[in-house]
């Protein structure tokens, strides 16, 4: 009975998955973020490699 009693109280499980749900929620706006700036930089580098790429021609 006094095993019971200790598990009921004990809460170190319930830390460890609320960590694990404050780590994922940290990598789910990682991804996120990071997924929209790739985009962003893709295009940077699109637009700079078409302007070099007019640059060289008309030199």
């Amino acid at each position: 009975m006094k095993f019971f009693s200790k598990l009921i109280r004990d809460e170190a499980g319930a830390t460890a998955i609320e960590y694990g749900l404050i780590a994922a929620l940290i990598a789910v706006a990682a991804i996120t973020a990071m997924n929209g700036m790739g985009n962003q930089l893709s295009t940077t580098f699109n637009t700079t490699s078409s302007q070099m790429s007019a640059a060289n021609a008309a030199a």
